[in-house]
């Protein structure tokens, strides 16, 4: 039988199961496959008991049926389909439909916008209904902060059988937020936390850390699972990779974790805050220890790398602003393309997207994945090859200001030589009958 056949029966049947008689199958099949290769390395038996005892039981449906279920599987058929046709589909569409916030953090510009700067719902609506159509299995909204987006939840209700994650600052998390998370039950909060109270409230600004705190309690205790995402820098690192940090966040209520590096691009970068080399190699086994120890789904955005090919900006998953520019990465605030004038699919096939695509991997060490740090001669070529344009203020100045250029040169050679011994370790692991060469 034709393989989208047997997968649309598939989805089909089970749509029609109990909530009941799907979770029971579904920890069942979580059981089975956490035992398979690669799948262990993100998940544990404590986490999928966690999920299933106390998720609230819409929220774990929509995670089951329209996450895992015909996100993952079922519309990997059809970015199969499109990559067998020379193009690509992203995974996870990122999009910012606005650029306000109620805070004014350290190093950020957010303020500066208005309502009238935000993306259109026609637009926004559309390019879900595209992405949905190209396989995507879910989406990532952010900002600015997504709460001051006045049609956010009518984005989940409308488009109710796709998932989203937001990322939030969490200060406008209140009762109200709540009811209408429940009743969509296909969005999930990622808060920013920079680590305990006064690492957070220096860059966030005074009380954030206790607002944080009771919007995790109030989130904890109506059963809805949410994330946290950290920004690794040079002074935090350490802390945000503690037990003392993960534990604490599980008992808040966290599921899952998301750990960034700082990234020296937009106004006022500084090298400085970037974690070092050494710094970076120690949240690779951090959070390989976390994965498997505790029960929380982790994901350290470089170190991870290995896991997905390296580098999958413009191929795996892409960023939409909230002028309609699509950037690859969110961390490449260049563009070709606006969503605003050409359909999703037209984009993934630009110029841009392909050429990126052709060189990726960057390297055979997949722990160095990246254009800006690991491997800047890329961005820098890309830059002069392409009529690539800036899509934030300032954004060119990691390409042109010869301080920044030299200090990230000598970052990224240090980096090669931290995790070449990294690399040669996870492949004798992998491929213990094959000889590793030095070059």
């Amino acid at each position: 039988m034709d393989g989208e056949i047997l997968a649309k029966r598939f989805i089909y049947n089970i749509h029609y199961l109990s909530d009941d008689n799907l979770f029971r199958l579904s920890k069942i099949a979580a059981r089975y496959s956490q035992k398979k290769k690669g799948v262990k390395q993100l998940v544990n038996e404590k986490l999928i008991d966690r999920f299933y005892e106390n998720v609230h039981p819409k929220i774990k449906s929509k995670v089951i049926r329209d996450f895992i279920l015909r996100g993952i599987i079922y519309n990997d058929i059809r970015r199969t389909e499109i990559l067998n046709q020379g193009s690509s589909s992203p995974v996870s569409v990122l999009i910012s439909p606005s650029m306000r916030c109620n805070l004014n953090c350290i190093g950020c510009y957010a303020g500066k916008y208005t309502r009238q700067d935000d993306l259109d719902f026609e637009t926004l609506s559309r390019v879900i209904r595209e992405a949905q159509d190209m396989g995507t299995a879910f989406f990532t909204i952010l900002g600015g902060e997504p709460l001051v987006y006045p049609r956010l939840f009518d984005m989940f209700k409308v488009h109710n059988n796709a998932f989203f994650q937001f990322y939030t600052n969490g200060t406008l998390i209140n009762e109200s937020t709540v009811k209408k998370l429940l009743e969509v039950g296909n969005a999930v909060p990622i808060l920013s936390i920079e680590g305990f109270e006064e690492r957070t409230d220096e860059r966030r600004g005074k009380g954030t850390y206790q607002k944080l705190m009771k919007a995790m309690d109030l989130l904890r205790e109506n059963h809805i699972p949410f994330g946290f995402s950290s920004m690794a820098t040079s002074k935090n690192a350490e802390e945000v990779t503690s037990d003392e940090f993960v534990d604490f966040l599980i008992r808040k209520g966290a599921y899952l974790g998301w750990y960034f590096l700082y990234m020296p691009i937009g106004k006022n970068p500084d090298l400085k805050l970037m974690p070092t080399p050494e710094q970076r190699r120690m949240m690779l086994d951090k959070v390989n220890a976390i994965r498997h120890n505790k029960p929380l789904f982790v994901v350290d955005f470089w170190n991870d790398a290995p896991l997905v090919g390296g580098c999958i900006a413009g191929k795996n998953y892409i960023h939409i602003t909230h002028k309609g520019d699509v950037e690859p990465c969110i961390f490449t605030h260049f563009a070709m393309d606006n969503v605003k004038d050409k359909h999703l699919r037209e984009v993934m096939d630009s110029q841009f997207f392909r050429e990126l695509r052709k060189r990726q991997p960057y390297s055979d060490n997949l722990y160095l994945p990246c254009m800006w740090i690991d491997h800047p001669e890329v961005s820098r070529e890309l830059k002069k090859q392409l009529p690539i344009y800036p899509t934030h203020p300032e954004a060119d100045a990691v390409l042109v200001d010869e301080s920044l250029k030299r200090g990230l040169d000598k970052y990224s050679e240090r980096v090669k030589e931290i995790y070449q011994e990294a690399w040669e370790e996870r492949e004798r692991l992998i491929n213990p009958k094959k000889i590793l060469v030095r070059h």
